[in-house]
């Protein structure tokens, strides 16, 4: 498993306004809108392409184009939500699937409740998104799902995480595929309660409100 950390001084000042408790949800979501735009630039590095030739107004030439099959994007939900369109910014082509995973307060486990994915992801480039590596149960759950899909290309694109998510992420992986996590900061530790530290609180609640 390989770790990004986007090195970028509008990630960091984006991040810090996030942080922010008093940031209020238009404004935190219009950033996350901006700052997964800038990850997604990060995370698409190795995204598969293809030579075409073309044929500009002076000459022909050859460049290249995102090869097939397109790659999918799967936002967890809720949180996912509010990264989607940051990153199909870059991926207009690219499928959309989703998976519906929230943690359990108690067990700290990540309980399904939606699953809307194709049955074979053989050979298809996947970005799963979601706000916060905290405890790494929802991510695994996750990646857990495309790979029995048949999956092997996957990067995760996060705002934050911590140490002992990562970690729990890697063990599972091991090496049975191809997994990149990008991330705007790597922060110090989860809390008793699991949260992250520093953090930025619940991305899902800063996002949509409380429900």
């Amino acid at each position: 498993m390989r770790l990004h950390v986007a090195d970028h001084p509008l990630v960091t000042h984006k991040l810090t306004i996030l942080r922010d408790a008093k940031t209020p949800s238009p404004t935190f979501r219009q950033l996350v809108d901006e700052l997964v735009t800038l990850l997604a630039y990060e995370a698409t590095r190795d995204v598969a392409t293809h030579p075409v030739e073309i044929e500009t107004p002076v000459a022909r030439t050859t460049g290249r184009k995102l090869a097939d099959p397109a790659p999918i994007v799967i936002p967890i939900l809720r949180a996912g939500l509010g990264m989607l369109e940051g990153m199909t910014r870059l991926l207009p082509t690219a499928e959309v699937g989703f998976l519906g995973l929230k943690r359990d307060e108690e067990t700290l486990e990540a309980i399904t409740y939606a699953n809307r994915l194709p049955e074979d992801l053989t050979g298809r480039q996947v970005f799963i998104l979601d706000p916060m590596l905290a405890t790494g149960g929802t991510l695994v759950a996750a990646m857990e799902y495309v790979f029995e899909r048949g999956a092997r290309d996957v990067t995760a694109v996060c705002l934050i995480a911590a140490p002992e998510g990562l970690k729990t992420v890697e063990a599972y992986v091991g090496e049975r595929a191809d997994v990149q996590v990008v991330v705007a900061a790597l922060d110090e530790r989860l809390n008793e309660k699991a949260y992250i530290v520093p953090g930025l609180g619940d991305a899902g609640d800063r996002l949509y409100g409380i429900v």
